[in-house]
């Protein structure tokens, strides 16, 4: 029991940490990560519903995708997914509660940029801390997971061309509800800091990861 607690507790923290990504993206209003780009633009048209919400309902359409996929092979264990897109879902939002309680969204081109690495940073630093806690299963990782069975494909592969198809598709929702292709026209969602967020997240990693992996491996 205690090994569980300890490794929901880490997975817990890893959510917390991307969640806080997240925040920071939108606050630098330079663009977000590809997987909280559909959500975000839902919200600034459906703004009765925050970003978390759409959040977590995005996540339920990934689950239902996977079981839709899997058929009979669809574990009982993969409905996991569905506490940790309610707990992710809100966290998103307090943390976007946290920053836009700091101040208004950055307008300094700098400050955006330094924003938007400090939200690569606290990425790679969460989604670190969900492997090593092996607890929840955020359903978008396990959607591109189950598309890479699927199709036998790279997990590396598909999660681009996943991650091309919602700045896509998030791109073609914003030309026609707002006539911009990057948000609306105060809260940006697809820009340099979507690339930023998409491409050196990975590379982060390959710092983060052996210094979380030394810290761990000391308890």
């Amino acid at each position: 029991m205690k090994s569980l607690l300890k490794r929901y507790a880490i997975s817990t923290l890893g959510l917390i940490i991307v969640a806080l990504g997240v925040g920071l993206s939108i606050k630098s209003n330079l663009g977000i990560a590809p997987p909280s780009c559909p959500p975000t633009i839902l919200s600034l048209k459906w703004s009765a519903l925050s970003v978390g919400t759409f959040t977590w309902i995005t996540h339920i359409v990934y689950i239902l995708t996977q079981w839709l996929l899997l058929g009979k092979r669809f574990e009982l264990r993969y409905l996991m997914q569905i506490p940790a897109a309610f707990v992710f879902g809100y966290m998103c939002d307090a943390s976007i509660w946290l920053f836009n309680a700091i101040n208004a969204p950055a307008t300094n081109y700098l400050v955006q940029i330094l924003l938007s690495l400090a939200a690569v940073v606290l990425t790679a630093i969460g989604i670190k801390l969900e492997v090593v806690g092996d607890g929840w299963i955020l359903a978008g990782d396990k959607l591109v997971a189950v598309l890479s069975e699927v199709t036998r494909s790279p997990f590396s592969r598909v999660k681009v061309i996943f991650d091309i198809v919602l700045v896509a598709i998030t791109a073609a929702f914003s030309l026609v509800v707002f006539g911009l292709l990057d948000g609306n026209g105060h809260t940006v969602v697809i820009r340099e800091g979507t690339l930023i967020l998409a491409i050196l997240t990975g590379i982060c990693m390959r710092f983060t990861d052996p210094l979380i992996d030394r810290i761990f491996s000391k308890k």
